[in-house]
């Protein structure tokens, strides 16, 4: 990542990256394909619905995952690696431990927090069943996910790729099994996920402690470091908890939808919210990818390089949302028919969504592209204030005010556009702000190493 062209290099790492997030929504949307296709629009509802309570409940330490990468990137860029070793076991400790806790709370707090999201009364028992279930796979989750963020960070993002196609492979065969012939609904949806999750845990642990150097995981060598904890929380924790405030937004805008009391909208936006997805996925690529070559370079002090690197992820990431963006508007009606076949009022809440959100997910990949390369440099804490800030409280502030004069579905879709506009102007104008001092830092260090050798 530190030498040579990078446009291509950008690429080859994106693009299996790319295709692993892609085959990881394919398998989640068989999820919703077969439930909507065998178990009808309540069960369908009621999977969607548990949507932004998952992602709120396991964002905190997702945000952990990017710590570890950019913990880890940055000690393999500047050739620390006898420290890279202690980061590996401690990530992974951490992965362990915090799925456990996260599980047992899950599954003890599943109805209440659907209530207090609102969960329509027709849905809300199916819903509770498969939250329940899920979160029963949160340990290899965050084991998958800590994993893989160790193997991108050594620009490794194959391996990931192929342990996610087998373990989807098998999710796709339980789902038809579960639901059509043992008639299981959401309980074979969601035991068909949590056993591809284990699945895929499973490879990554198999393949660190396989792995020869650095990245060699030793089961025996477990246990937390301080030092590598602080590291990773000042990184991952306010990233984490930036992803937290953003699933409480749309928690909130989740229970806006819910209080229409139409099954309709619910499943409309639900199908959409999984189309949208794909487009997500594309963009998010590029922002692991931004943060992982930044955090590279900026180790080894090439701060040229850290530009190169975010004036070519901000072009790929705005090609990709505009194409794939518009692309899922233009195939909006045959996208959202084969989530809920022979609904049409399902499929035409589905596409007024796609119309407002997707045509402008671009703006959306900018704003994380910009996110990438200041946690890379090291600063996390601003760019979660200004998340919160732009996105997430302009969001709550949509609801509180302008939705409550205008109620309807098309305003509340209206507020991730104008947030995303907001906030990736300031992360813009915030990084112009301490490009300087940054670049300036890094490379002092370096030039002290320099003399000192």
């Amino acid at each position: 990542m530190c030498n040579g062209s990078l446009a291509d290099k950008i690429l080859l790492f994106a693009l299996p990256l790319m295709a692993s997030s892609l085959l990881q929504l394919l398998f989640n949307a068989a999820d919703i394909v077969v439930v909507g296709r065998f178990a009808g629009k309540e069960a369908l509802a009621a999977v969607g619905s548990n949507t932004s309570l998952i992602n709120l409940m396991i964002n905190l330490f997702v945000g952990l995952s990017v710590g570890t990468n950019v913990v880890v990137a940055r000690d393999l860029g500047a050739g620390r690696h006898d420290r890279v070793g202690e980061s590996v076991h401690t990530a992974m400790t951490l992965a362990l431990a915090s799925g456990v806790v996260m599980a047992l709370l899950g599954v003890a707090l599943a109805r209440q927090l659907l209530e207090w999201t609102s969960s329509p009364t027709d849905v809300i028992d199916l819903a509770s069943v498969y939250l329940r279930i899920y979160f029963l796979g949160l340990p290899a989750n965050f084991v998958y996910n800590f994993g893989a963020a160790i193997l991108r960070a050594q620009g490794d993002t194959q391996r990931p790729l192929y342990f996610l196609t087998f373990a989807g492979v098998v999710n796709v065969g339980l789902n038809l099994l579960f639901v059509i012939p043992l008639q299981m609904s959401v309980a074979g949806v969601a035991l068909a996920t949590i056993i591809a999750q284990y699945i895929s845990a499973a490879l990554v642990l198999r393949c660190m402690i396989w792995e020869q150097g650095s990245l060699h995981l030793d089961l025996r060598k477990l246990g937390l470091s301080r030092r590598v904890v602080g590291q990773i929380i000042r990184v991952g924790l306010p990233a984490g908890f930036q992803g937290v405030v953003f699933s409480l937004s749309n928690v909130v805008i989740q229970s806006s939808i819910n209080s229409f009391n139409s099954t309709a909208i619910v499943a409309g936006s639900s199908t959409s919210s999984n189309i949208e997805g794909f487009v997500y996925t594309g963009m998010n690529a590029i922002y692991q990818t931004c943060l992982t070559f930044t955090s590279q370079n900026y180790g080894a002090g090439k701060c040229r390089r850290v530009d190169r690197t975010l004036l070519l992820c901000l072009g790929y990431v705005t090609a990709i949302g505009l194409a794939l963006g518009n692309l899922a508007v233009f195939l909006g009606p045959q996208l959202a028919s084969i989530y809920a076949p022979g609904e049409p009022e399902v499929v035409a809440q589905a596409v007024l969504r796609l119309q407002y959100v997707c045509s402008l997910y671009f703006l959306c990949g900018i704003m994380d592209t910009m996110v990438g390369v200041l946690r890379g440099l090291g600063y996390s804490v601003v760019p979660m204030v200004v998340s919160m800030v732009g996105a997430c409280v302009t969001r709550l502030v949509w609801v509180a005010t302008i939705f409550q004069v205008y109620r309807s579905p098309e305003v509340l879709y209206l507020s991730y556009p104008v947030s995303w506009t907001i906030t990736l102007t300031v992360h813009i104008l915030f990084f112009l702000f301490i490009r300087r001092h940054a670049y300036a830092k890094v490379q002092g260090i370096h030039a002290i190493k320099a003399g000192n050798a």
